[in-house]
């Protein structure tokens, strides 16, 4: 809120003079899966604790256009306040729910997981993440810390995949490894060595296929890179655990809502 009320407060809201008690509704411009009401509730509180903000749903809820989600009671000038970052929490998260949630659904019956990345606007991951398991998704690391992920430019500045990997088993400390390989003959190098899941990165389906068969005794398995609504299924049918997307977080469109007096 405060990004909104510096330096000056709401100078157009403060020139009501009838700050009377009213009664708004929040509406779904599109279909969607919500997200985000007790974030939209804080935000009318931040204005004013006296400010009442009842849910008509709840988070992870399929609703239709022009479902009420919410009404909201309270003074006039406070409700006017909140309104956009109320509605801007909802359109984000629900957003990147929806988004989820068609993915999932095209990878149903399939034993894999839709995965976000960390791929997410900043000081917003926890926001946009918990979008994603309301969707149907799981998450991927919060940060550089939660484990030990070797990527390409790791090893374009290493060189070595093997001994890279060899490092990182000796100094895992309890945290999980995952190695990205782009080709079989790369993933060939480290077969054998005691990690936990290989991350399949932009490959064919039929590369994709044998990087799983070649890891079914060793390791967990993953995809990522290129993953779309038309495709995600056959990358599913592969049988990787794992399918990572981006999409899901950084390119989600934001569902339309709308608060109305």
């Amino acid at each position: 809120m405060s990004e909104d009320l510096r330096p000056s407060g709401d100078i157009t809201s403060n020139l009501i003079k009838n700050n009377k008690n009213i009664k708004a509704r929040i509406i779904a411009r599109e279909n969607c899966v919500v997200g985000g009401l007790n974030f939209a509730k804080e935000a009318f509180k931040h204005s004013s604790k006296k400010t009442t903000f009842q849910s008509k749903t709840r988070d992870g809820r399929k609703i239709k256009k022009g479902k009420v989600i919410a009404t909201v009671h309270g003074k006039a000038r406070a409700i006017l306040k909140s309104e956009r970052v109320a509605l801007n929490f909802l359109s984000l998260i629900s957003g990147v729910a929806t988004m989820t949630q068609k993915f999932v659904n095209k990878v149903k019956g399939k034993s894999c997981y839709i995965c976000c990345t960390r791929k997410t606007l900043p000081n917003l991951r926890t926001i946009q993440k918990y979008g994603v398991r309301l969707g149907g998704g799981i998450n991927h690391r919060f940060n550089l810390s939660d484990e030990i992920l070797i990527k390409d430019n790791h090893l374009a500045v290493d060189g070595n995949i093997r001994s890279l990997v060899k490092k990182a088993i000796r100094n895992k400390k309890g945290k999980k490894i995952t190695v990205e390989v782009d080709n079989i003959k790369q993933f060939k190098k480290i077969i054998g060595l005691k990690f936990n899941r290989v991350l399949f990165d932009n490959m064919n389906i039929k590369n994709l296929k044998k990087g799983v068969m070649l890891s079914s005794k060793f390791y967990e398995t993953e995809a990522s890179g290129g993953i779309t609504l038309k495709n995600v299924s056959k990358v599913a049918s592969t049988g990787v655990k794992r399918i990572s997307i981006g999409k899901i977080t950084h390119s989600a469109p934001a569902i339309n809502f709308s608060l109305e007096i």
